[in-house]
């Protein structure tokens, strides 16, 4: 009678669950017993019938994905996964980080009476060495000198939704040393990133889209219609809240973030792996998004309203252009951004801002001024003209920190002082001028009447756009992050405020809408 085979999931789950203890918490010493959701993980990534070359694991934390991180590596440092001569790697993006999962794969090696025989785990350099296999592990920090000169099999990167923006050198130099092996497998595991800009969010979109059969996405998070303070929606992100999760600690963060707002995006990012800024942001994504509609871009025979923020000479300048369209007899606004940079060195404002500007450029999102290490008006002018000759702009507000360095050019451009007295309107940037200009914003995108197509520079500064208070409870727009950039959503705040001042109101509206050309799509 031929004897019965099994799958090298079930092979790696029978392994673990026969030489590893249980390293620290209530259960500490005891043998492991896998949750089904994490033999679920390793039968996804060890019986892909296309083979695995990276697996995405986001849940919320608490659900013991850094001791599944650590039972990964030992498979492959001293189990039935183990290649001789192996180099082994975990990234993580902070020293503490790190030191945690070498930890306790170090713990887990200690306290088994086979293991501790094979693998020797080396404190002093975050290592272990399996000398019989000649394999090694070695635990790295975003903030370790270099990564280069690697050569790993295996990594895994955890918590990578640590990292802000779409680049990481250290995902970035791990990721492209595996040439030389024949079966690299990456494995990421990690509660999501705040915001779509960040690499984590990236990798995970696109393994969504499942093009490539070798990525493995195991996802699970709280719907975004689902009421966050409810079990229900702890438990779609959390298959540990009924076995070993603290429900009482849970529970109690779920109460704390349901009477104090200020919580709430922490909560939902953490505990139910929302894509969620944990900052206060002035328009959510889920707001945004019901926004993104392809607006019309045909402005020609419509009142065209804009807004210019003028930035120092080396960073983004924006202009957003809005227009009038009826829809059902309601009105929509169109949006039509413009944005500049110095193509100069824009590769490296690009990894220093943590934004792809260099895709951008090249996808024509934004215009790089080539050969230029600076912007200069001359082109903001030169565009300009350009839209006031090919539509009927009617104003367009500036803030005039800058405008002193512009004027000249639209003058050299063929803008006399009466239009740009008529069209160029100042626009104050404080609590008292931006309050009710954001809450015009505000009532329009909650009302679904902005159409912005998710041009990813704008979204990029909606995202990074979060609101400042006074004592009066006047606001203004204030970036998240100090490397942030939101002039993109200060200009259709202001062009969406000088048009509302053009707008009847809506006893009005009627005769508006028939006396307004209608462009159709």
């Amino acid at each position: 009678m031929a004897k019965k085979t099994i799958s090298r999931a079930e092979r790696n789950i029978r392994w673990l669950e026969k030489h590893i203890r249980i390293p620290e918490g209530r259960f500490v010493g005891q043998p492991l017993k896998l949750a089904e959701f994490m033999k679920e993980d390793l039968r996804a990534i060890y019986d892909n019938p296309n083979g695995t070359r990276r697996a995405i694991i986001s849940r919320g934390r608490k659900n013991a994905k850094t001791t599944e991180s650590a039972m990964i590596l030992l498979l492959h440092l001293c189990g039935p996964e183990a290649k001789r001569n192996a180099q082994l790697y975990s990234a993580a993006q902070s020293r503490e980080q790190a030191a945690i999962l070498f930890e306790l794969a170090a713990k887990m090696i200690r306290m088994s009476p086979v293991l501790k025989a094979y693998a020797f785990p080396k404190d002093s350099g975050k290592r272990i060495v399996c000398p019989d296999l000649g394999t090694v592990y070695r635990a790295l920090s975003a903030d370790a000198s270099t990564a280069y000169g690697l050569s790993p099999s295996l990594t895994v990167h955890d918590e990578l939704g640590q990292v802000k923006g779409p680049r990481s050198s250290l995902y970035d130099a791990l990721e492209t040393a595996t040439a030389a092996q024949s079966e690299p497998l990456s494995i990421i595991i990690s509660t999501q990133a705040p915001t779509e800009n960040d690499l984590l969010s990236i990798l995970i979109d696109d393994a969504a889209k499942a093009r490539d059969p070798r990525t493995v996405l195991r996802f699970q998070t709280a719907p975004e219609d689902m009421d966050p303070f409810t079990e229900a929606a702890i438990r779609a992100a959390n298959p540990a809240f009924d076995l070993f999760m603290n429900q009482e600690e849970v529970l109690g963060m779920m109460e704390d973030a349901r009477n104090m707002p200020a919580r709430a995006s922490e909560f939902e990012n953490l505990v139910l792996n929302r894509r969620v800024e944990t900052s206060n942001p002035f328009v959510s994504r889920k707001v945004w998004m019901e926004n993104a509609a392809e607006p019309n871009r045909n402005f020609k025979g419509r009142p065209v309203y804009g807004g210019l923020d003028l930035s120092e000479t080396t960073d983004l300048t924006a202009l957003v252009l809005v227009a009038p369209e009826t829809v059902d007899g309601v009105v929509v606004w169109d949006v039509r951004p413009h944005f500049w940079l110095p193509g100069v060195g824009l590769d490296i404002k690009a990894r220093l801002d943590r934004v792809e500007y260099d895709v951008w450029a090249r996808d024509g999102l934004l215009d790089a001024v080539a050969g230029s290490k600076s912007i200069e008006y001359e082109f903001v002018a030169e565009y300009l003209r350009e839209v006031c000759d090919d539509y009927d702009v009617r104003q367009i507000a500036f803030d005039r920190s800058y405008f002193k360095h512009l004027r000249p050019w639209l003058a050299k451009k063929g803008f006399g002082d009466e239009e740009i007295e008529a069209k160029f309107v100042e626009f104050g940037q404080g609590f008292v001028s931006m309050s009710p200009a954001l809450q015009t914003a505000e009532t329009l995108l909650l009302n679904n009447r902005i159409r912005h197509g998710d041009h990813k520079v704008l979204t990029m500064c909606a995202g990074n756009a979060v609101v400042k208070k006074d004592d009066a409870g006047n606001r203004k727009l204030t970036k998240a992050g100090s490397r942030g950039r939101i002039d993109g959503m200060v200009s259709l705040v202001m062009a969406l405020a000088v048009a509302e001042q053009h707008l009847p109101d809506e006893t009005n509206l009627d005769d508006f809408v028939n006396n307004m050309i209608t462009v159709t799509w």
